[in-house]
């Protein structure tokens, strides 16, 4: 019998890096975790690229280099010491590495600097301010200094949202400011400092009996992609949303009350389920992005925590048209909503069945027969949750409607799989970028009416580049809408060829009609496209808010939300009519 020949696997990088590198810094989350892209996706990764295994044998870019920097603070000792006496010496931090640290957030272009050594828009201080009231202090003295301030949650932006284009001082809120301010049972809300953490959160109303004596265990219901690394400040301040948006809303319907230390005040909202005292408080600061003040407290409606009503499911359709319907009439159905509910195009599909097992099973070849072809066919995935019969009712109902469309029935268990890598896809990017790969995201909001025309024209400019693979799903379902996830992978290690290919993709979100963001925000990134979304004048009502609450523009400057935005540097895409 012939002796089956061993598949080359590149030598991954799987090693904890020096502290002291530029890889530390752009790695995501845990050191010591560690994602490779599986066979079938690096098979895929070699056809589409028209690579071979000799292209994954020699590694460049790694980021190993120590770093090294020569960029003193532009800081006074008089400013450094009044620092100090509001934190504590031990809590200003001036050295190089520290500062870099918190200088960049986890976007590909941030990745791709680091791996070259590049440093840009490095702090002239970090400061870990322990209190409210050290943060009011601050934001008053740099006011009065001209020191420009920024905010440093989770570092998870893809936005450029944290970095300190003007130097200044960074407050990072993860070492002190991530306490339980109170919790109230009766009313089912949490306080909590913006600089707690997800998994710090969902520990705390999980363990809600012994924490606070409840009745009972409840969550958050915000589980972003950037859940373990994420913050309620940053999910606030960006108008984000979880994977179970569908079911608890994105964080503006979570969020019942925040207060905020600006150059121009204290504000502070209510605290009502609902009113009709003039525009709301709440909805002008969230997405302010840190442009107009430091959220300091955010109160949090919670829910009560029923894993064990969850039903999973997951359906496949035979082309991605029958899907899109049936989301849809899923959203529409008024029996209550699906929790997680994820459909993905047929590229998606593709991997999907690659990295989850499907391929080359049974099950795949049951798939074929029955006409669910790869790259006709569609994967919808998710689960239902809430009270034992509504979430039993709500699942029954969506798949009533999925045979409808004649989707097959594929149970719980690649949910299951979806879920077991829900948060560590972010991962794959370190091992990938050893060899010149790019994997970076976009996403945008649409309505119904203009889905199609957006996901084929955005996909058809996307699929301009040869040598790519570009996937694409629906998350974040509404009655009218959904938001559009554009997933791609191609051959990119230089700069300027990514800035390009990422700003033709968004030219093109613009030009087919859908928002520059559903819940990533705007930052310094997506801001050259935002005037020409929100029109002019609305604009003008930024800017007046950003005056009122910053008149010296010391909070986040330098591009964020394109508040101070040379016109030059903005770009208009959309359609003439």
């Amino acid at each position: 019998m012939a002796k089956k020949t061993q598949e080359f696997t590149p030598a991954w990088y799987h090693e904890v890096a020096p502290e002291d590198t530029y890889r530390a810094i752009l790695k995501w989350g845990d050191p010591n975790t560690f994602k490779a892209p599986k066979k079938g996706l690096y098979r895929l990764m070699k056809e589409n690229f028209g690579l071979t295994d000799d292209d994954f044998k020699t590694k460049y870019k790694t980021g190993l280099e120590k770093v090294k920097l020569n960029i003193p603070t532009k800081l006074s000792p008089g400013q450094i010491s009044v620092f100090e006496e509001i934190v504590g010496s031990e809590n200003v931090k001036l050295d190089e590495l520290t500062r870099l640290k918190t200088a960049y957030g986890k976007t590909m272009l941030d990745a791709m600097r680091l791996r070259e050594g590049i440093v840009e828009n490095l702090p002239d201080a970090v400061l870990y301010p322990r209190s409210k009231e050290e943060i009011e202090k601050i934001v008053a003295y740099c006011n009065e200094q001209l020191i420009p301030l920024y905010v440093y949650g989770g570092g998870s932006s893809v936005t450029r949202g944290v970095e300190c284009v003007k130097g200044g001082v960074q407050l990072d809120l993860r070492q002190h400011f991530n306490k339980v301010i109170s919790f109230s049972e009766r009313m089912q809300t949490i306080t909590v400092e913006s600089g707690m953490s997800g998994p710090q959160l969902e520990q705390v109303l999980n363990n809600a009996v012994k924490e606070f004596g409840a009745s009972r265990a409840y969550t958050c219901g915000h589980f972003p992609q950037s859940f373990e690394y994420s913050c309620v400040g940053g999910w606030v301040v960006t108008r984000g949303a979880g994977q179970n948006s569908s079911y608890y809303g994105k964080i503006e319907d979570i969020v019942l009350s925040q207060e905020y230390a600006t150059p121009g005040g204290i504000i502070k909202s209510d605290m009502y389920p609902a009113n009709a005292t003039g525009p709301s408080i709440d909805e002008i600061m969230m997405g302010s992005e840190g442009a107009f003040g430091v959220l300091t407290h955010v109160t949090l409606r919670v829910f009560k925590y029923m894993p064990e009503n969850r039903c999973r499911f997951s359906f496949v359709f035979k082309n991605w048209e029958d899907g899109v319907n049936a989301a849809r009439e899923v959203m529409q159905g008024e029996f209550g909503f699906p929790s997680v509910f994820r459909l993905s195009d047929p590229e998606e599909t593709s991997v999907a069945m690659h990295l989850y097992g499907v391929a080359g099973t049974p099950l795949d070849t049951l798939m074929k027969l029955g006409g669910y072809m790869d790259g006709e066919r569609c994967l919808m995935l998710g689960f239902t949750e809430g009270e034992k019969h509504f979430s039993k009712n709500v699942f029954r109902q969506i798949k009533k409607i999925c045979r409808k469309y004649h989707a097959m029935y594929t149970t719980g268990i690649v949910c299951k799989s979806w879920e077991h890598g829900r948060f560590t896809d972010p991962y794959l990017r370190e091992d990938m970028g050893d060899f010149g790969l790019m994997m970076d995201t976009l996403e945008c909001s649409v309505n119904w009416d203009n889905f199609m025309e957006v996901y084929e024209g955005v996909r058809k400019e996307c699929k301009s580049r040869e040598h790519a693979i570009h996937m694409t799903h629906m998350s974040h379902f509404y009655p009218q809408g959904v938001n559009l996830y554009f997933i791609f992978i191609a051959k990119i290690d230089e700069i300027p060829e990514y800035l390009a290919y990422q700003g033709m993709i968004l030219d093109n979100i613009q030009r087919y009609g859908a928002a520059m963001s559903h819940h990533h925000g705007i930052g310094k990134m997506t801001a050259p496209w935002l005037e020409a979304q929100v029109g002019r004048n609305e604009m003008e009502l930024y800017r007046t808010l950003k005056r009122h609450f910053d008149p010296n523009n010391i909070m986040n400057p330098g591009g964020t939300l394109a508040l101070d935005l040379p016109d030059e540097e903005k770009r208009d895409c959309t359609r003439t009519q």
